[in-house]
């Protein structure tokens, strides 16, 4: 649930029904986030979200000017808010796992951890060109920085520095984290003290808490550190399909629980055909923006329902972001050739080829090219390969990975991508500097953290906090800022994490390289939900003069006909379709202005 304040302190401030005001009128909050104060005679900071800061840590924020550290020196998801003279500021979380959302409104400015709350105060509409960035360039997420899916409503810059003014001037922002190499304790180290004291705080927080135990390194390593942290067992689930129970998965998850010697409580939950991607998506619970699981959303809210049905489940973690910290993009070898680390690229240029069975020399051609060609040069080609129909991509070093526009993209629609992207190419890079392959994590990361608050929102319908401690921006930092010389092979499967938790890991999953593939489950799904999607799928975008919805539902056809038609642009117009359907037939939040004397 969202909390949220203004730019000033005025008395008569509107909040959303049911929200409760927090030590001043200005700041309200609906449901249970966390909110610490630290105050002094002329000055008050707070605290939300998640953090591990201590209360004289807290305190101390008080007490001397805010610290560029200080939203990421503590594990946990959260952001500092001080009350000025002149209006709020507020500092943002790097990895933006806690995003923050402002709007301009009666002359002042609104902000909240809520985008859609903030659009129901100034009565924004849908942001048409957010959605045609969302659903037309999926892979390329700087397009839509900054924008939400509500006209005028901002994602205020993650970690930044930003001056909210009283009178409802333009606000200021200057970067305040920056992921420069910082040599120290080996990265292995850093990665196993970072996330493990993000554990650590969930479980401190409520030690009844469960986890995913997929069988997978990422959430293995979680519900591992968990059971090491709780005072208690720890709920640990697998999902599996009904029948099934000899896949490799299962058998790592089995293996992990039985190493565990009793602080797992292993928990098979099967899945039936009613489970299937694609089923149901138009009930998918309101969100900000399109959750990432709204197409397998039948079986996450099943499992949801499940947990806090059968073990009361409050605080559930999951190893969601790791992917995106623990591997190198091909980016890394136009690192080491700009570094002139030249044996090195060559060595894992040949690694990464053989693992994709495809030929070395243009992989290497490809990141010698990239050595030469700026992040802003690379920007500003964008908008000739987006709208390009020819193949691209083949898995090679380049700044930003893009996809032929499907051919039932409305060229209207296309003209808002090209727009999007000159908008974006004009704007500096916050972060010059970085290594590209730092660069480019940077984004993805901040892409995944964001969009993971819409899956913890389907969480908070069935009464169940989300958290990915991967995502934490002290988990993030750890990882971001590993020298050239110590990162890992482009090639290997995640072996900074095994090595981190070497000693606590089942050794028959740490020298595990693959995880379970989900393809044919999907393209199941959608055969089986297919005339359900035939008869709504792409109405309300094509509405909005988006797609062509006959050509839209003719590519479906041929993907459930088994025709190789890549399946992204299709989920990510089907996701937006069932967020946008959600959006209109949900009541907007309400707001309210308190009235004076009266106790609420």
């Amino acid at each position: 649930m969202p909390i949220g304040g203004f730019s000033t302190t005025r008395p008569d401030l509107p909040r959303p029904l049911g929200a409760e005001s927090i030590t001043t009128p200005s700041l309200w909050r609906l449901g249970s986030i966390p909110v610490r104060t630290a105050q002094r005679p002329s000055r008050r900071v707070h605290v939300i979200g998640l953090c591990g800061a201590t209360d004289e840590e807290t305190q101390a924020l008080a007490d001397r000017p805010i610290s560029a550290r200080a939203t990421w020196q503590w594990p946990g998801t959260y952001a500092v808010l001080e009350e000025v003279e002149h209006g709020l500021v507020l500092h943002t979380d790097p990895a933006a796992a806690l995003p923050l959302y402002a709007v301009a409104w009666q002359g002042i400015w609104a902000w909240s951890t809520s985008a859609r709350y903030l659009a129901a105060l100034a009565d924004a509409c849908l942001d048409i060109k957010r959605l045609a960035c969302a659903i037309l360039a999926p892979s390329v997420p700087v397009l839509s920085s900054g924008r939400t899916y509500f006209s005028g409503v901002e994602q205020l810059p993650p970690g930044s520095r930003i001056e909210l003014p009283a009178t409802g001037g333009r606000y200021t922002c200057s970067t305040t984290w920056c992921p420069d190499p910082l040599n120290g304790p080996p990265p292995h180290l850093r990665l196993r003290d970072a996330l493990t004291s993000a554990v650590r705080l969930r479980a401190d927080t409520d030690p009844a808490l469960s986890s995913d135990l997929s069988g997978g390194l990422d959430s293995t390593t979680v519900a591992v550190l968990a059971s090491r942290a709780a005072p208690d067992p720890v709920n640990a689930v697998t999902i599996h399909p009904h029948g099934v129970l000899d896949g490799a998965d299962l058998r790592y998850a089995r293996l992990t629980a039985a190493a565990s010697h009793g602080r797992l409580r292993h928990h098979r939950l099967p899945l039936g055909d009613e489970h299937r991607p694609y089923t149901r998506i138009t009930d998918v619970p309101v969100t900000d923006e399109p959750a990432p699981s709204t197409l397998t959303q039948a079986r996450l809210l099943a499992q949801f329902s499940w947990m806090r049905r059968e073990f009361g489940t409050g605080t559930h973690l999951t190893g969601d972001g790791g992917d995106s910290i623990l591997f190198q993009p091909p980016a890394h070898l136009a690192d080491l050739l700009r570094h002139h680390r030249y044996t090195r690229a060559a060595r894992e240029a040949l690694g990464w080829a053989r693992l994709r069975h495809t030929a070395v020399a243009p992989l290497l051609r490809s990141a010698a090219i990239m050595t030469t060609t700026t992040r802003e040069r690379a920007l500003a080609a964008l908008t000739t390969e987006l709208t390009s129909r020819a193949k691209q991509n083949r898995g090679d070093a380049r700044w930003f990975f893009t996809l032929p526009v499907p051919a039932w993209a409305d060229p209207s629609a296309v003209r808002l991508l090209t727009e999007a992207a000159e908008d974006y190419a004009a704007v500096p890079d916050p972060l010059p500097g970085l290594d590209a392959s730092v660069r480019i994590l940077v984004d993805e990361i901040r892409e995944v953290a964001r969009t993971a608050v819409a899956d913890a929102e389907l969480a908070d319908a069935c009464g169940i906090e989300l958290h990915n401690p991967f995502l934490d921006a002290s988990v993030v930092d750890a990882v971001l800022r590993t020298p050239l010389g110590q990162r890992p092979p482009l090639y290997a499967y995640k072996p900074v994490l095994t090595k981190a938790f070497a000693d606590v890991l089942p050794t028959e999953l740490t020298g595990r390289i693959t995880k379970g593939a989900f393809e044919a489950d999907h393209y199941g799904g959608l055969r089986a939900a297919l005339p359900a999607l035939l008869a709504t799928g792409g109405m309300n975008l094509a509405s909005l003069g988006l797609i062509d919805v006959k050509g839209f539902r003719d590519q479906m056809l041929q993907a459930a006909a088994g025709v190789p038609v890549p399946l992204a642009h299709i989920e990510q117009a089907l996701a937006a379709d069932a967020w946008s359907h959600a959006i209109t037939r949900a009541p907007e939040p309400m707001w309210v202005t308190p009235v004076p004397g009266k106790v609420e």
